[in-house]
């Protein structure tokens, strides 16, 4: 009887694939242990709106810069600031350009986690799953963009656990990189408008409905794209049906 070569997966599952990931999870305590998200509240933002617009005008290309680079690395390490960072993009820049430079840093975070986590651990899950793994894989395969399309679409599934589930499914890069930016466009300009009304909402005294995504107008046609990217395989599935 064969045995399982155990010093295969020891290589596989060393310290050294695991140094990204060990990096992040490092990054994210460390973001919460010195107290770095007390800076990220309506009451932060409101007090500094001044400095922090006389800032971009007098350094525009540095702001941009500044914005992408450490929503990308928040979003790398999973510290769940996605929806706060996307207000402020369009509190500083504007919807259009405050939705695609939020859009711009979470998919590059979103990236790096998907590939910390395919160097980690898919091999490794592959081999000790096996069927399981192997026929999930399968299934996804087919139709990857669609599928990449939805999870990103529906404000249902967790940010973190849609940048870690095609990772062990062997997702290609540029199809995770294709669903990723496109599936988040609706979500990160509505709130991006959200975050360019926020003016107003200050001098008003109040705050702003973070619940808007979940509003039926709002809501319905992102499901109804959702539902435009299963057609490609709805129609696989039924062609498969009458052969």
């Amino acid at each position: 009887m064969n045995q399982p070569d155990t010093g295969v997966a020891a290589e596989k599952f060393s310290v050294k694939r695991l140094l990204p990931l060990l990096v992040m999870i490092g990054g994210f305590i460390s973001f919460f242990w010195f107290g770095l998200d007390q800076y990220l509240s309506f009451q932060a933002l409101k007090d500094n709106r001044d400095l922090l617009m006389h800032w971009r005008d007098q350094n525009f290309l540095m702001a941009t810069l500044g914005f992408v680079g450490s929503y990308a690395v928040l979003s790398g390490l999973s510290v769940p600031v996605g929806l706060w960072m996307t207000l402020v993009g369009g509190f500083m820049f504007g919807t259009i350009a405050g939705g695609f430079l939020s859009l711009a840093g979470a998919s590059a975070g979103a990236t790096m986690v998907f590939l910390a986590a395919r160097y980690a651990f898919a091999d490794v899950l592959r081999a000790r799953c096996g069927v399981a793994v192997a026929e999930m894989e399968a299934g996804f395969k087919e139709n990857q963009l669609s599928y990449m399309l939805v999870l990103r679409l529906v404000p249902l599934f967790p940010f973190w656990l849609v940048n870690l589930v095609p990772a062990f499914l062997n997702v290609s890069l540029r199809i995770y990189l294709l669903g990723t930016f496109f599936g988040m466009i609706p979500g990160a300009l509505v709130y991006a408008s959200v975050g360019n009304g926020l003016g107003v909402v200050f001098e008003g005294g109040g705050e702003p409905d973070l619940g808007i995504i979940l509003a039926p107008e709002i809501l319905i046609p992102i499901i109804g794209l959702a539902a435009l990217a299963l057609i490609p395989v709805i129609y696989k599935k039924f062609i498969k049906s009458g052969t």
